[in-house]
């Protein structure tokens, strides 16, 4: 572990706060997860230096080849990065940084050079690692201390759509965004069945590894469905479940169910769909978010699903999503009101995707849960994120959302 700095040409006073980053780089609070990285670091208009991670070590270097992933700000930003402990992610939330390419890299860059936490052991400092569970390895991002809170993503998307939770919930708990297998930058097993037991057994996996007992659990979209999953066939080891927009099954017709059973999803590893059209699919899902976080996602989504194995993934879980039997011995809104966790459910009235009109159908199913409707679309924590975070602390610490 350590730093060090190249010496092939002389660095000049305006990468001084780009040196002093360099020089505290801490190596095991990043698990980088390739031996040699390229981090492309612009100082206002003009100014560009690299920094290369390579062997546990980070050094800076004038800019060569492609980079890896892109920081941007202007000088007074990356000054204020290097002095407050918490600078680069406040300056990325305000906009004031702008991370391209591969959010893994430049949140965990960030997270390896920030200053030491007050605790003399570094408990609670963020970090980005991977954890190696019985079923496979489960890339991570956590900050805090006291109890769990798992944060888990949508279809398509990372652990990296719940920074603005992990920094809203940092103060009081010990927040964890997980990637799921398939995504981000975890394993994506080619034969994985991406349904929501499967992902509810990664998670439990995740919490054994972790030696956590139980955790309130966070769900967006997908990632909703697969805490409910854990609340109904996990109850043991749930809290609290805050459900985002959270994918439930269709209560009407699937037309093209016949024929997307007999479909391979692995034949997804040959078929690349252009950026151009997943930009236009990320801004209509959430139409509401700001133009980098919407840039940003569309970075996350394109990095995993460029891969032959994020294809597959994704493909997968998007059919057992469209796929899901509503009823039945082992339909969702079946069990539903099986549910032991206290749950609190978060809908936003533009949503198209899980519209507003399921409200309905929980609060038949499941009376006790509690509900909030937000003036957003279908990523909450990151269209109205004031209003989604306050309510989640206040479930999470006492059971509502009550002043």
């Amino acid at each position: 572990m350590g730093a060090v700095e190249a010496t092939e040409q002389p660095i000049e006073d305006e990468a001084h706060a780009l040196r002093r980053l360099v020089a505290r780089y801490d190596a095991t609070v990043f698990d980088v997860g390739r031996p040699h990285v390229r981090l492309r670091t612009h100082i206002g208009d003009s100014v560009v230096y690299d920094i290369v991670i390579e062997d546990a070590e980070a050094r800076l270097e004038s800019p060569r080849h492609g980079p890896d992933a892109t920081l941007s700000a202007d000088a007074e930003t990356w000054s204020q990065i290097v002095d407050d402990v918490r600078g680069g992610m406040e300056a990325f939330r305000q906009g004031r940084l702008r991370v391209r390419r591969d959010l893994h890299l430049g949140v965990g860059f960030l997270a390896a050079t920030a200053l030491p936490q007050k605790q003399s052991n570094g408990e609670g400092r963020l970090r980005v690692r991977r954890v190696q569970t019985a079923a496979g390895g489960v890339s991570t991002i956590e900050a805090g201390t006291g109890e769990p809170v798992l944060m888990l993503h949508g279809l398509g998307a990372t652990k990296a759509s719940f920074l603005p939770t992990l920094d809203a919930l940092a103060p009081s708990y010990r927040a964890i965004g997980v990637d799921l297998p398939g995504f981000g930058d975890s394993d994506k097993p080619l034969f994985g069945a991406y349904d929501p037991a499967f992902f509810a057994r990664a998670v439990i996996a995740l919490l054994d590894a972790l030696e956590l007992d139980s955790a309130h659990v966070v769900g967006n979209s997908m990632g909703g469905r697969v805490a409910l999953e854990l609340g109904l066939s996990h109850q043991d080891r749930v809290r609290r479940l805050v459900l985002l927009a959270p994918s439930m099954s269709w209560l009407r017709s699937r037309p093209w169910a016949p024929y997307l059973r007999w479909v391979p999803t692995q034949l997804g590893i040959f078929q690349p769909a252009p950026r151009p059209l997943i930009e236009r699919i990320v801004k209509q899902v959430v139409p509401g978010s700001d133009t980098e976080w919407t840039a940003a996602g569309i970075d996350e989504f394109m990095r995993s699903y460029l891969s032959p194995l994020g294809r597959a993934a994704f493909y997968a879980a998007a059919r057992n999503i469209y796929l899901e039997a509503p009823r039945g011995p082992n339909g969702l809104w079946t069990r539903l009101g099986q549910l032991q966790p206290e749950a609190l459910f978060v809908w936003g009235r533009k949503d198209t995707l899980v519209p507003i009109a399921f409200e309905r159908h929980v609060r038949k199913e499941l009376p006790t849960a509690q509900h909030l409707e937000l003036d957003c679309g279908h990523v909450p924590q990151l269209e109205r994120p004031r209003q989604t975070h306050e309510a989640m602390t206040r479930f999470l610490a006492s059971g509502t959302t009550a002043d």
